[in-house]
């Protein structure tokens, strides 16, 4: 049956999802990367629709901005609607000295401050991960199109706007590749159904450098490579 943020009804919603952040750039991906997209959902400015991909079928569904809203939609379509992987393609901020404007970035975990990795179990601080077997789908993905993709740690922030430098400078000195406000969200939920789900980022601006930070339209339109990563990360 539907839920109270998704309208499709069961068998509409393919176990492999992409899961872009912004709804427009979801609707990009329907109408560009998918073969035969049908809309099958659209509650509260939230489309989602399913066609194709190599012959296999594959959705695409904006998150909304932040864990909670990543966490809403992860966890009705892994509960309710029998997806299988959830692949977030989106964008995030370089922090890494050797991390560039329009790199991308798989995230093989996610560091956070959000009580998502502390709250199920007081006292304990969860590794929120990525799937194996995703992660390795996408890398094999980056080298078939020649692309050097960056792999290692993202920081899933609260805030866009932060307010503690102090944990940027820990976090670059432990090796963190950028900075976003999801990944950590659709892991917890992936581990707690025990699904997959995986972050393949294009980096669209950087805290050190804003020299060559993407404008909002580039941030819509410049997805090209991670996306293909991300589909092959679905596939693997």
């Amino acid at each position: 049956m539907p839920t109270p943020h998704i309208s499709a009804e069961p068998g509409q919603i393919a176990p492999l999802m992409l899961m872009p952040g912004d709804p427009r750039r979801a609707r990009r991906i329907a109408e560009g990367f998918l073969d035969g997209a049908q809309l099958v959902s659209e509650v509260r400015g939230i489309g989602c629709w399913t066609g194709t991909w190599q012959g296999t079928p594959m959705s695409v569904m904006a998150s909304g901005m932040g864990i909670p809203s990543i966490s809403i939609y992860a966890e009705e379509l892994f509960r309710e609607y029998g997806v299988q992987r959830i692949c977030r393609v989106g964008t995030c901020g370089g922090i890494a000295d050797d991390v560039k404007v329009r790199d991308v970035v798989i995230g093989e975990v996610a560091h956070t401050t959000s009580q998502v990795a502390t709250l199920q179990a007081p006292g304990l601080s969860l590794s929120l991960g990525a799937s194996f077997t995703m992660l390795r789908g996408a890398v094999d993905a980056a080298a078939e199109q020649g692309l050097n993709a960056r792999v290692g740690a993202l920081f899933s922030s609260d805030f866009f706007y932060g307010t503690r430098p102090d944990i940027i400078k820990v976090l670059v000195e432990l090796g963190t590749l950028g900075v976003e406000m999801e990944a950590a969200g659709l892991y917890f939920a992936a581990a707690r159904h025990r699904r997959d789900a995986l972050s393949v980022c294009t980096v669209s601006d950087h805290l050190f450098d804003s020299s060559e930070d993407m404008s909002a339209e580039e941030r819509e339109t410049s997805f090209e490579k991670a996306l293909q990563v991300a589909a092959g990360a679905l596939l693997a």
